[in-house]
């Protein structure tokens, strides 16, 4: 099984573990995302699981600011991913992990000279591009290169760090990306307009988690651009007549 799920079940232990312990963690319907259901579908547990890695730490440095950049412009799961912060902190403390006294005071010695830096502009709700996303890319969405890879639809490619990559797509309106599937998980976040597919519609700040059990033809919506940042754990899998044909002789 590869190396991300294998991580992701464990996020999900962790959840459970942290739930055991008393912290009182509930999925309410208002914390839901998108257009999954409350319920035990794997869909629902990889999601609990990216946010739960992102409040743990664990995540790769592409995940980890796709997962910010979410939280920066949704509300949905900002309640969920505190309340696993705050409870992983109570699991901490009554354990006796936290850092001795020395640790602290270089911690805060850290923080002060981290204040001490000139500021950073922040995010505003018309800026296409979040905080933590800008922060990984570390230059604008027009700065980077982008690749024609179908009529319609370019794409720049980004390491992601830690046996991921991570992918801008820029979709004209109403364009079709290639009926595929996944090899792996697939995790997009949408950054601007929205794309309609097999699983719904999503639109800005909407999370995607998809893997091979999803066959889907994403389609941009048809009143502006698309825009989406991804991360893979493995390539894309083609699909239908042409699909097939072309995976024997192209990986993406």
């Amino acid at each position: 099984m590869i190396r991300f799920r294998r991580a992701c079940v464990s996020f999900v232990a962790r959840i459970l573990v942290v739930r055991a312990a008393g912290g009182g963690i509930r999925r309410d319907a208002g914390l839901g995302l998108g257009k999954f259901v409350l319920d035990s579908s794997p869909e629902h547990s990889a999601l609990d699981a990216i946010l739960a890695g992102y409040a743990c730490g664990t995540l790769s440095p592409a995940l980890h600011a796709l997962v910010g950049a979410h939280l920066e412009l949704s509300p949905r799961n900002r309640a969920f991913v505190t309340a696993l912060e705050t409870t992983l902190g109570r699991v901490a403390l009554a354990r006796g992990d936290l850092p001795c006294a020395g640790g602290i005071r270089r911690r805060e010695a850290r923080l002060d000279a981290i204040f001490a830096l000139p500021g950073v502009e922040p995010s505003t709700p018309c800026a296409i591009t979040p905080g933590p996303l800008r922060h990984f890319l570390g230059k604008p969405l027009d700065a980077l290169e982008y690749r024609p890879v179908l009529p319609g639809i370019r794409e720049c490619r980004l390491d992601g760090g830690e046996d991921t990559r991570a992918v801008l797509y820029r979709i004209r309106p109403g364009r079709k990306m290639p009926q595929h599937s996944h090899e792996g998980m697939e995790v997009t976040l949408v950054l601007k307009g929205g794309f309609r597919d097999e699983a719904g519609h999503f639109r800005r700040g909407d999370i995607v988690v998809a893997d091979e059990h999803l066959d889907h033809v994403p389609v941009a919506d048809p009143d502006e651009e698309c825009i989406c940042f991804a991360v893979l754990d493995a390539p894309l899998k083609l699909t239908g007549p042409f699909g097939r044909l072309i995976n024997r002789f192209v990986r993406h």
